[in-house]
């Protein structure tokens, strides 16, 4: 009996991978960083180290929703919303965001809401992807409170929407990891929500399985997490459960402490709609969380909600975390990113660090720049 329960277990994870393919794009490239969002186009300030990994992360991207109605679309079709984050030094092996709703043009099943008073559907036309690939974003995270607005002929749309823009993904409970190879390094992306259809932070043991699966196959592995509560509010990390709206949206410390654990090399996170601390765990980077940074027409950007970092870092060949910089944005008019002059992004997120995590060894100044060293 006692060898049934340690053999089955192993079978059950075993059956995970197996019948989980691993998917990936033969359109995309593995051999190019994406240039797109990374290069900085004044001479002598072409920043590249190809010894490090570079990634980019932001939150939230929501590009405008055509549902109910048209009047929450941007004028010249989105166009011009990515338009100021063409100019960050250097260049990028990855550049990730967090995609909240689907891409389909029209059509699709509106997902039912508990409570109508504080849920939205998002039905982004496919086009709309293309600002996302002229931007350099090439993956996204599809765990969270919106993967699932259309049901299914909205998931199977952004799939194919996603796909035909070069644009990696994963977080469906269906599809909760992809491996694809760039420069040389094998990568594996995961990401875990506490909603339906998307993989479930708050099932430990599964996520702890599918990350060390991920480690023996790929060099770097890259976990995002939707979760915790939200609002201006939420900008601390309170190291235990967070209920919100009567629901259950994780331990995100524990979360993230375990995954790295179990082999993850960077951990990005989002959910709250404002930005939260990082840390360094392990020699890994943890971001609690990167706010809103593109979120068109439907999203609340008073105050802190529209503050929009931008976070690039660098790892070395072992996943450890080497230096970084925070990037400071805020939302314009009905959703969109623009330089912020205050740098309040670097700022806030500098301070939230120094009081959730005052013992980590990462080093902020106002400007943004990470380094390693004690905490000041």
């Amino acid at each position: 009996m006692v060898l049934a329960y340690l053999i089955l277990p192993l079978i059950f994870s075993v059956f995970i991978f197996s019948c989980t393919k691993p998917h990936s794009n033969t359109n995309i490239s593995s051999s190019e960083k994406s240039d797109s969002l990374a290069a900085f186009k004044k001479p002598g300030n072409n920043i590249t180290d190809d010894s490090l990994i570079c990634i980019i992360g932001v939150g939230d991207l929501m590009l405008g929703s055509n549902y109910p109605s048209s009047v929450s679309l941007p004028p010249d079709d989105g166009k011009f919303l990515l338009d100021s984050v063409n100019d960050i030094p250097g260049y990028a092996d990855i550049v990730f965001g967090n995609l909240e709703g689907t891409f389909l043009d029209k059509g699709g099943k509106p997902k039912v809401c508990n409570t109508p008073d504080n849920c939205y559907s998002f039905r982004t036309p496919e086009s709309y992807c293309e600002i996302l690939k002229s931007a350099g974003f090439n993956l996204v995270s599809l765990a969270n409170n919106h993967s699932n607005d259309m049901g299914e002929e909205g998931k199977e749309s952004t799939i194919k929407t996603l796909e035909k823009n070069s644009i990696r993904y994963a977080g469906y409970a269906e599809l909760p990891y992809t491996i694809f190879e760039i420069n040389g390094n094998k990568f594996g992306f995961t990401a875990f929500a506490p909603n339906f259809a998307s993989q479930n932070i708050n099932d430990l043991s599964n996520a702890v399985k599918v990350v060390s699966e991920l480690k023996k196959k790929c060099d770097i592995v890259i976990v995002s997490f939707h979760g915790g509560a939200e609002g201006s509010s939420a900008v601390r990390v309170p190291k235990k459960k967070e209920i919100f709206l009567g629901e259950d949206r994780g331990d995100v410390y524990e979360f993230a402490h375990a995954v790295i654990d179990a082999g993850a090399d960077i951990v990005i996170g989002h959910g709250p709609h404002v930005p939260r601390a990082l840390e360094l765990y392990e020699n890994k980077l943890i971001s609690y969380s990167l706010g809103n940074f593109c979120t068109y027409g439907k999203f609340s950007t008073y105050g802190v909600q529209g503050i929009a970092p931008l976070l690039k870092v660098y790892l070395d060949k072992k996943g450890n975390f080497v230096k970084g910089n925070i990037y400071s944005y805020t939302q314009k008019g009905r959703g969109y990113p623009v330089h912020d002059p205050e740098l309040r992004a670097a700022k806030l997120i500098k301070e939230l660090t120094g009081k959730d995590f005052p013992d980590t060894r990462l080093s902020i100044n106002e400007n943004g720049e990470i380094k390693l060293g004690e905490a000041d």
